[in-house]
């Protein structure tokens, strides 16, 4: 697993859900390369499907921009590297 520091910028996640978040970041670094950010965030998005319910988004990159509209308490945006990440259960 990764040894550098996650850096959250925004969130309404629940703490142990952050944390999550930023461990399945890092086990996705751990097998991806970090240039590979389709498989990063498809592994993240299908782990938080698989624990929290399906209806989760992620986005991984280094430069991007977004607005969106989520579900309360379902939001991360962090930085873990060289990439930011983006997490959010889509609002119904």
């Amino acid at each position: 697993m990764l040894e550098g520091k996650a850096y959250v910028k925004d969130t309404d996640m629940p703490l142990k859900m952050q944390v999550h978040a930023m461990d399945s970041a890092s086990q996705a670094l751990d097998l991806y390369d970090v240039i590979d950010c389709t498989s990063i965030a498809a592994y993240i998005k299908k782990e938080f499907d698989r624990v929290y319910g399906s209806g989760w988004q992620c986005v991984v990159g280094s430069n991007f921009s977004s607005f969106f509209t989520h579900s309360k308490g379902s939001f991360i945006y962090f930085s873990l590297e060289t990439l930011s990440f983006l997490i959010f259960k889509g609002a119904s």
